[in-house]
């Protein structure tokens, strides 16, 4: 590429602000009054004035008291959005790096992040400091505590949050695009999660397009956690980048989703895998089309995406490819309804629809209607400007069209994609092989040029918008006294278009089977999200002559004589 075609693309990534704090900064100067985050589960507001001050005050407690300086970890145990939100930009304004933890984990998978991550202090809830507590002994560094607690217990811990919340300095940092943002934790397909290094730039480039379709009239809704991208990137840093207004909760909460983005006045929201099948459960009322939200994100987009559209009045839909690792490489716009038969004029906020369309028109992406037949489970779209995205077979050589290969691709500009895994060098350079990004996921490309979803390569299941090893749910099931062996796999949930867990087991010689047993271990030991939905045991789990497990013997198995 050359440097004219660079500096272009540079120009187009940064038309606003290059790093999601020079644009959390501007807006505190020329909008201080504009109400920037409303916490849902306590009411609380905070104008961007306000915003600006509190994470301020953080990045000055944490480099003052903590020693948190450029490029110092910290991690974030909480299940309070607004914690999270605040700590993510205040480490963000110090030059340190946002790595948040699952708050379900427990056990050795707690252990196992916070040891990968070590960082140089915690952010904890107080009712999740017993669960560090309890692996105290296994972790390699010893990390101190900054607790969220209630003002009653504030005697109790030497540090508590609310001291990061007293007026301090903000350190003079300048934050460049290639300076580490976070570390988020992603499922292996083989073996333990890996913690996938970002930069600033990469924020940039997972929100641009998502950006581009919104202004300050927006008020974007978010219910999903803060230690995935999602959440603390596509939603949280993306409102904040455009100077829109950003309601918080802490979960999703199907029954009372609607009433939130009522009495929010939300235009967008993010909706993951059963949430969609969750609100379509809920009874229908004459009032369904009285809201705001005009602009969902649907991941993956459910058969029914047109139907959910009319029933709730949102005017568009899009979907698309998005990983931790490569950040928002292609997107699709849908538009469902024509504006003014949608989203009624008198609540509808945000930009036209001919600005919208215009906006993924102009950077080459792919617009459709919702009657359109090829907006289908599994389509992807075309890449954005910033990304070549090809389907490779298993010498990394393009797919003809409709082969299925592996989706690959490769950024136009340093640090769109994630710098590196977290202490593997060997996964990051596999990774990387032959110059191209793999991503793990089998992919084919139409005749028009259209990419498509076919499956998931490896292990990867997907359970309540979590993406899960198999490796590790076997991993943690296969400690049981009873258990040799343990092999889990996929199969399709009677809810949404997500996966539930099936294990099957080949216990140890002699060992009597007591699936309630196994099931209060798993219980005991992972998270909901992990549980296995079906217990098997099996007399020897198929493997290969090289000891590689035979999964779709056991998925054969599976439909031949078992149902969930």
């Amino acid at each position: 590429m050359d440097a004219t075609r660079s500096q272009d693309l540079e120009n187009l990534l940064d038309y606003d602000f290059a790093t999601a704090v020079e644009a959390l900064d501007h807006h505190v100067g020329v909008r201080p009054g504009r109400m920037a985050i409303t916490y849902g589960e306590t009411g609380e507001e905070l104008t961007y004035g306000e915003f600006g001050r509190r994470t301020d005050a953080i990045a000055g407690n944490l480099a003052r008291t903590h020693g948190v300086q450029p490029g110092t970890r910290v991690s974030v145990l909480s299940t309070n959005a607004m914690v999270a939100a605040a700590s993510m930009y205040g480490l963000w304004k110090a030059g340190a790096v946002y790595a948040p933890v699952n708050y379900l984990y427990r056990g050795e998978l707690l252990a196992y992040q916070l040891n990968d991550t070590r960082p140089d202090v915690l952010i904890v809830d107080e009712q999740l400091v017993p669960a560090v507590e309890q692996i105290k002994s296994d972790l390699h560094v010893e990390t101190p505590l900054i607790v969220v607690a209630s003002p009653e217990a504030r005697d109790v811990w030497p540090h508590v949050f609310d001291d990061l919340l007293q007026p301090a300095e903000r350190p003079d940092v300048t934050v460049s695009f290639n300076d580490p943002a976070n570390i988020i934790y992603t499922s292996g397909t083989t073996g333990p999660s890996k913690g996938v290094v970002q930069s600033h730039r990469w924020v940039n480039g997972y929100t641009w397009i998502g950006r581009r379709i919104l202004n300050e009239e927006d008020i974007v809704y978010n219910d999903l956690p803060l230690y995935h991208v999602g959440g603390a990137h596509y939603n949280v840093a993306r409102a904040l980048w455009v100077g829109a207004g950003l309601q918080l909760w802490d979960r999703f909460s199907p029954s009372d989703f609607w009433r939130r983005i009522k009495d929010g006045n939300c235009t967008t929201a993010t909706l993951l895998d059963v949430m969609i099948t969750w609100l379509q459960k809920q009874e229908p009322r004459d009032d369904d089309r009285e809201n705001a939200l005009n602009k969902v994100v649907l991941g993956p987009v459910p058969a029914n995406h047109h139907e959910f559209a009319q029933r709730f009045g949102i005017d568009f839909a899009l979907t698309g490819f998005g990983q931790s690792e490569s950040g928002s490489a292609m997107m699709t716009l849908v538009e469902e309804i024509p504006q003014g038969s949608g989203t009624p004029e008198s609540v509808y906020r945000g930009l036209d629809h001919a600005t919208i369309r215009a906006a993924f028109e102009d950077a080459g992406m792919l617009v459709l209607d919702g009657h359109d037949p090829r907006v289908i489970k599994g389509i992807l779209g075309t890449p954005s400007p910033f990304f070549e995205v090809a389907v490779l077979d298993e010498d990394d050589r393009p797919c003809v069209a409709d082969q299925v290969g592996q989706l690959a691709m490769r950024p136009a500009l340093p640090e769109l994609i994630f710098t590196r895994y977290l202490a593997k060098p060997e996964a990051t350079a596999q990774a990387f092989a032959n110059l191209w990004f793999h991503t793990g996921d089998a992919a084919r490309i139409d005749d028009l040029g259209v990419f498509h979803f076919v499956d998931r390569l490896g292990d990867r299941i997907r359970v309540r918008g979590e993406n899960i090893s198999g490796a590790q749910v076997e991993e943690q099931i296969a400690r049981h006294r009873t258990v040799q062996l343990a092999a889990v796999i996929a199969v399709p949930s009677d809810e949404g278009f997500e996966d539930a867990i099936v294990a099957f087991v080949e216990l140890v010689e002699g060992a009597d089977f007591d699936e309630a047993a196994l099931d209060a271990h798993c219980k005991a030991v992972m998270p909901k999200f992990m549980w296995p939905s079906r217990i098997v045991r099996v007399d020897k789990i198929p493997h290969t002559p090289t000891n590689k497990i035979e999964k779709y013997k056991l998925r054969q198995l599976f439909k031949e004589g078992q149902t969930l």
